[in-house]
């Protein structure tokens, strides 16, 4: 599949990023595992390395565009070229907007929707000139649905799902499609830390009956990414055991 292809992951270091990474390092592609914690993006790294292919680790703040440039400035001299980008990095800053601070929503804001925004627009145009590329945006089913207590989170993640649909149109010409993956409740370090007694009741809320995992979302990035999807672009991909239709 790859013919040396290869794929920058933000939030690369845990967690869905991670499973992202080596799941494109099975199949070949060459994987820079990007985050703002490089120990573990160093860690997934050796693992893909494993899978045979070239990987690297880079440190990133998304919400910074001097560390966005650097970061495509050195997969372009280390990879000779960028064909994948994946805007998987995300956070939470959870409260009920009442008692929300200004931080809380600004810092989600930055790094979730300008991220992905600093992001595609330093990969762009590598890939305009390739005539060739693949977006994806890991946006999350309460960017679709709705979730109280989670204003800012639910507002950058519908803002990614306006953005990837209007990039879309802009460079699907020139061979560049650009999609998301909205995942719905993902097992995670966050949820098992959660009571069961709230675990259960998350659970009750999917018609699959049970958490997703990280490498659910994983496969549905592969698929986007690869030339079997090569018609397809703007769409949402929603990840979630049917908790939202």
């Amino acid at each position: 599949m790859s013919d040396n292809r290869t794929a920058i992951v933000t939030g690369g270091g845990q967690g869905i990023g991670r499973a992202i990474v080596l799941d494109l390092a099975a199949v070949g592609i060459d994987v820079a595992a990007a985050d703002i914690d490089v120990e573990s993006a160093k860690s997934v790294a050796d693992e893909a390395k494993d899978r045979g292919i070239r990987s690297i680790a880079i440190k990133v703040d998304v919400a910074d565009a001097a560390s966005v440039e650097t970061m495509v400035e050195r997969v372009s001299v280390e990879f000779g070229r960028v064909d994948y980008l994946v805007n998987n990095a995300g956070i939470t800053r959870d409260t009920l907007l009442m008692r929300m601070d200004d931080d809380a929503w600004k810092s989600v804001i930055d790094v979730n929707l300008t991220g992905t925004y600093l992001c595609s627009k330093a990969v762009i145009r590598i890939m305009m000139k390739q005539k060739f590329g693949r977006v994806v945006n890991i946006s999350s089913v309460v960017g679709a649905m709705g979730n109280a207590g989670q204003t800012n989170y639910a507002a950058s993640k519908a803002g990614i799902l306006g953005f990837t649909k209007a990039l879309a149109r802009e460079v699907a010409a020139r061979g560049i499609t650009v999609n998301a993956v909205a995942p719905g409740f993902i097992q995670t370090a966050m949820t098992d830390a959660l009571p069961e007694k709230a675990r259960v009741e998350l659970t009750g809320l999917i018609p699959s009956g049970r958490l997703g995992v990280p490498e659910d979302v994983a496969a549905a990035v592969r698929f986007l990414v690869s030339d079997e999807a090569s018609y397809i672009t703007g769409e949402v991909l929603h990840v979630n055991g049917g908790m939202y239709m």
